[in-house]
């Protein structure tokens, strides 16, 4: 097999000190090294009692808003399943009955709207497809730790906003 180069080095072997034979200079170094570090300031927190800040563009856990006379705005027109890359949103449209026009905004609603948050990668896109402005990922709120997997999967009773408090900016805060 030929050198791909030309061009050869001639290495000299130096012979090694007594403190180098003990290694005591790596001993001393790595030592240096750990006392450094010993004394800097921690990056670890103590999640439950502290928290760290977040800032303004963290997207957080999902709500499904209302309007102005309580009804729910989600038309279950689907953008938002279609949209959501890992595939998180499933839902069942349904129709209106006579008398529920206060619950409902329009004719067609979401019967299921579910969330599996296990599988959602936060990424904002059902809040960007939303036409009307139904589906917001609050930035304040991060989705609580569970011990079951079946606890990820956030239904309409776990999404929708109250009824009750009036459901203003101040209340819940949305990226606008």
């Amino acid at each position: 097999m030929q050198p791909l180069s030309n061009r050869a080095k001639l290495v000299e072997k130096k012979p090694m000190t007594i403190a180098e034979k003990m290694y005591l200079p790596a001993v001393f170094q790595g030592l240096s090294i750990t006392m450094r570090h010993f004394f800097k300031k921690k990056a670890t927190i103590q999640y439950p009692e502290q928290q760290r800040p977040i800032g303004k563009e963290f997207r957080g856990l999902h709500v499904l808003r209302r309007d102005e006379k309580n009804r729910e705005r989600c038309t279950a027109c689907g953008l938002c399943a279609v949209a959501c890359p890992a595939e998180a949103i499933t839902m069942v449209a349904g129709e209106r009955k006579k008398g529920e026009e206060h619950l409902y905004r329009e004719e067609k609603y979401a019967v299921t709207y579910e969330i599996n948050m296990l599988r959602c990668i936060f990424c904002g896109l059902c809040e960007e497809a939303c036409p009307k402005e139904a589906v917001f990922l609050q930035n304040n709120k991060m989705a609580p730790p569970r011990y079951e997997r079946d606890e990820f999967i956030y239904g309409k009773d776990r999404l929708l906003e109250p009824l009750d408090a009036g459901n203003s900016k101040e209340n819940i805060k949305y990226r606008y």
